[in-house]
């Protein structure tokens, strides 16, 4: 049994509603900064007369829109493995192996888990089927969840 394995019968992984939990929490942190970046790019671009045409391209926005969330989850991720939704929520993000979380696994991950929520959210759902208890996001980016323990309040 190596270290990893031990971790994870220590740690099992988070439910799926409170993994949900946590991703509305982050959400709340994220749409602000992109209505931020929205409104960089009408300051760039100059407003327009039309609701029909509009001041941003949508192209531009997506692609801002994914720049931010992998600024996001990258920065949480590589400092301590959470974001702040999953710290309120006892969820701590772990690479499969003991290395430092690189940039290429937070592409992945960030990447995968909105392609796991594209097919009906099937991707969430395959931890079910999963024996490991997985999302496609994990198994795809080398990471998976766990769920720490409460802090002694002492």
């Amino acid at each position: 049994m190596n270290a990893d394995t031990h971790r994870d019968q220590d740690h099992p992984p988070p439910p799926l509603w409170r993994h949900g939990l946590a991703m509305l929490y982050d959400t709340l942190l994220v749409v602000p900064l992109f209505m931020a970046a929205a409104g960089v790019w009408v300051a760039i671009l100059g407003p327009t007369d039309s609701l029909n045409d509009p001041a941003v391209p949508a192209s531009l926005q997506r692609l801002s829109w994914l720049l931010i969330l992998l600024l996001f989850f990258g920065i949480f991720w590589r400092r301590a493995g959470q974001t702040l939704g999953m710290q309120a929520w006892r969820i701590q993000l772990v690479s499969d192996s003991a290395a430092a979380f690189t940039w290429r696994q937070v592409i992945k991950r960030v990447l995968g888990a909105l392609l796991a929520a594209l097919p009906l959210g099937l991707g969430y759902l395959w931890r079910y089927v999963s024996p490991q208890k997985r999302y496609w996001h994990d198994t795809w980016s080398g990471t998976h969840l766990i769920l720490l323990p409460k802090r002694d309040s002492q």
